[in-house]
């Protein structure tokens, strides 16, 4: 074999990761990887490089290293003042502030447990987390409108933190174009669960 094509082993060993862990880039079009002809994965020595000095070592790609930076721009667009500006937002007293401010993380958790497992528990998190939504702006007396504002204002904001965070790990284009779609479709979930639990909580204290 030509020493610019790597086994699927030799990219592992490279990158200092376990096999399996390239095996599932690869799949999911985060790793550059090519097929044989009788369907063996092959990667280029060059683009594996690349990709590891721009991706890699970025520390975008480790779970913890990602939420906590993705975490630190959501405070940071919050700390602006934008929360201020909602008129929502400044009808709750300080502890419900605190509250919502304290959301971010949750969904964020909530988002790579439903990214991590292509969706295999996405619709009991989902609800879990519009459940939690909507029981929380029914306590401190919001609408069923300003509960869904709420929510798509820690929601756009996680969107534009995670998009600025692979954006500057250089993420490959096509996987970033699925995990985005991945995004809106948990995210709609949840916005759906938010809203019939606010009417079901609405109708029982009637």
């Amino acid at each position: 074999m030509n020493e610019d094509w790597l086994t699927l082993a030799k990219a592992a060993q490279l990158l200092g990761v376990h096999p399996s862990t390239v095996r599932l880039w690869s799949d999911k079009g985060i790793l550059p990887v090519h097929r044989t002809q009788g369907g063996h994965r092959r990667f280029k020595h060059s683009e594996i490089q690349l990709w590891a000095e721009s991706s890699l070592k970025s520390g975008a790609l480790e779970p913890e290293g990602m939420l906590n930076e993705v975490i630190r721009n959501v405070r940071m667009h919050i700390s602006e003042g934008r929360l201020e500006a909602e008129l929502w937002y400044r009808k709750l007293d300080d502890v419900a502030r605190q509250q919502y401010r304290q959301s971010a993380r949750s969904l964020f958790q909530g988002l790579m447990n439903y990214l991590s497992t292509d969706g295999g528990e996405g619709a009991s998190e989902a609800y879990a987390i519009g459940y939690e939504y909507a029981s929380r702006a029914r306590r401190y007396d919001l609408s069923y409108v300003e509960a869904a504002r709420a929510f798509l204002f820690f929601r756009d904001t996680l969107i534009e933190s995670v998009i600025k965070v692979y954006s500057e790990a250089h993420m490959p284009a096509s996987w970033m174009a699925k995990m985005f779609h991945k995004i809106h479709a948990f995210t709609d979930d949840i916005l759906i669960s938010l809203l019939e639990t606010f009417k079901k909580l609405e109708s029982v204290n009637r």
